[in-house]
């Protein structure tokens, strides 16, 4: 048994203090409690045994990524178990604890600058552009996340872990969208078992593309690519709720000082709007999101400061 086999089967906990009166119950799956702290390890190993399985990837080759950060770290991971090597194209845009952790895992790291202008649709592809180069060299083989339908699979078992750990009580799924994999896996997931399944994407309000709104700049790291991930499926979500930056933070800080819960600001905008569909749906309701990863990968941002 390696260390992969220690993915998944992650707590499920209800929130106590920061939930509405009156409102529904509220669960939480804690995915920082997978090998690096994030949800993210669940994808990783299922493209890369995909690749394997396939033949794209072969042994000695070398994995190239883009990413905010989860993604690479979770695929440094997975390549260091695995013997592969590992290239990641990241930014400025995100924390340093995260390139830092991708190093540690042994990827090499390049860096698009952002210019200080945040989270925005040019960044994300100029870091895509930028990885396909990379991608295209001899021995190395391109995951290309938002266009990798492994991913999406790999959160099957995610939806089912919820399903068995809330004892067959969800009545909604609430997630915020970066590649929408994790967010359409773990719904399909859970409508295996409840196919009435209430399910809210989440995205940055200053760059609400899914809703229509235009494409801005935002902080919340990890989701809100400034356009329409090629994967999404708008026919298998019910309502689109728009989280803006400081509400995320605001509920990430709260999480961490009134749950106990220290979660990064992704999950903060996950339990804001988790929050809006318990107060509407009351009391006889269960209100299912995700804790995506662990607050210390924003230590050295504003995030706790």
């Amino acid at each position: 048994m390696s260390v992969l086999h220690a993915i998944g089967s992650t707590p499920l906990v209800p929130l106590e203090r920061v939930v509405p009166a009156g409102g529904a119950r509220v669960l939480v799956k804690l995915e920082w409690a997978n090998p690096t702290g994030s949800l993210k390890d669940r994808m990783a190993r299922a493209v890369i045994e995909g690749a394997e399985r396939r033949g794209d990837l072969r042994p000695g080759g070398t994995v190239v990524e883009y990413t905010m950060g989860t993604t690479g770290i979770s695929l440094a991971f997975v390549c260091a178990a695995k013997g592969y090597g590992c290239e990641i194209v990241y930014s400025d845009a995100f924390s340093d604890e995260k390139r830092r952790t991708m190093q540690a895992f042994g990827a090499r790291v390049t860096d698009v600058p952002s210019g200080g202008a945040g989270i925005t649709q040019a960044l994300v592809k100029e870091m895509i552009a930028t990885a396909g180069g990379i991608g295209s060299r001899p021995g190395h083989w391109q995951s290309d996340q938002l266009r990798n339908r492994d991913a999406i699979g790999a959160y099957d078992a995610l939806g089912d872990e919820i399903w068995r750990q809330a004892e067959g009580r969800v009545d909604a799924f609430v997630h915020a969208v970066s590649t929408a994999h994790s967010l359409h896996g773990t719904a399909r997931g859970l409508r295996q078992h409840r196919p009435g399944l209430h399910v809210a994407a989440v995205e940055p309000a200053e760059s609400a593309v899914l809703s229509g709104g235009p494409s801005g700049a935002h902080r919340i790291e990890g989701i809100g690519i400034g356009f329409v991930p090629p994967l999404w499926h708008p026919d298998e979500v019910d309502e689109i709720q728009r989280v803006s930056t400081d509400d995320a933070k605001a509920m990430a800080r709260r999480l961490a000082r009134e749950e106990g819960i220290f979660a990064g600001v992704s999950s903060g905008a996950n339990v804001v709007a988790a929050l809006r569909v318990a107060e509407r749906l009351g009391p006889a309701a269960t209100v299912a999101t995700i804790v995506c990863d662990s607050g210390l990968r924003y230590l050295s941002t504003d995030l706790f400061g």
